[in-house]
């Protein structure tokens, strides 16, 4: 015959035993509750160069010069709004391969006079030139040497951005009117070859700037020195899966640019 009191003593073991049950459990839901709480770690990040602003790995500062080079001409760069988001813009290296003050950004559309009183003062002096191709344009290898006397040298406005951007700022800006329009007529080739140009003929701004440079303060290095971190930004790029981009100009002379046949006429 089984003793009542025995019976009470396991039933209240029984219960104890569910109890702690319950409370393992209660304390695994909160541990849990506190896990999914916790924010995921972020994540890792590339490491960047803080002077050119590439990713390590493909960082230019190899390729630029160990000392900025010193030129009397002082580069201004009006650039497209645009440009500045691009990932393989150009004007960079020129900003780190030239002297502290020689190569000026200046980003927009439209410069007016009372609001850009310095773009103003630079664009009426007689020292200014401004590189955009047209039929007034002169070659700028027949642009004399300033006097030796001379304070200071040439400014040369060159503006970044597609073509038609660069044609719509030129045009729109009366500013632009006032210096000696150049243009460069040595027949170089484009090495950009990461980019589309439009034809044949066309440059990036880096090189656009490195051959004026290169004429204008007639030293031909400097040409080399400037596109020497051009062609490492392109091997990047190239060893990374990017195609070489020929200009329109070539696409259209070698049949490889689609065009859709032309109606023929209603009867």
């Amino acid at each position: 015959m089984a003793n009542p009191a025995n019976e009470a003593r396991d039933k209240s073991r029984e219960e104890s035993v569910f109890d702690n049950e319950d409370d393992d459990s209660s304390d695994t839901k909160e541990i849990l509750t506190d896990m999914t709480a916790t924010p995921p770690d972020p994540p890792s990040k590339r490491s960047m160069c803080g002077r050119c602003g590439r990713p390590a790995k493909v960082c230019l500062c190899p390729y630029f010069p160990e000392k900025p080079l010193d030129t009397s001409t002082c580069v201004y760069v009006i650039q497209h709004p645009n440009e500045e988001s691009r990932s393989l813009r150009t004007v960079p290296i020129l900003f780190n391969c030239l002297q502290q003050g020689k190569c000026c950004v200046i980003r927009g559309r439209r410069f007016s006079e009372v609001g850009h009183p310095e773009l103003t003062a630079v664009c009426r002096s007689p020292n200014t030139l401004v590189l955009f191709p047209g039929p007034e344009a002169i070659d700028i290898s027949k642009v004399p040497p300033l006097p030796p006397d001379s304070q200071s040298g040439y400014n040369l406005i060159v503006i970044d951005g597609t073509w038609n951007q660069a044609r719509s700022m030129y045009k729109s800006n009366q500013m632009f009117c006032q210096p000696r329009q150049v243009q460069l007529c040595n027949g170089v080739l484009s090495e950009y070859v990461i980019r589309t140009q439009p034809t044949n003929s066309c440059l990036s701004t880096v090189e656009s700037v490195a051959v004026s440079l290169a004429i204008l303060e007639k030293r031909p290095e400097i040409q080399e020195t400037l596109l020497r971190p051009l062609r490492a930004l392109c091997q990047f790029q190239l060893d990374h899966g990017a195609a070489v981009h020929h200009s329109k100009e070539h696409l259209r002379e070698n049949g490889l640019v689609y065009r859709p046949k032309s109606r023929p006429e209603d009867s």
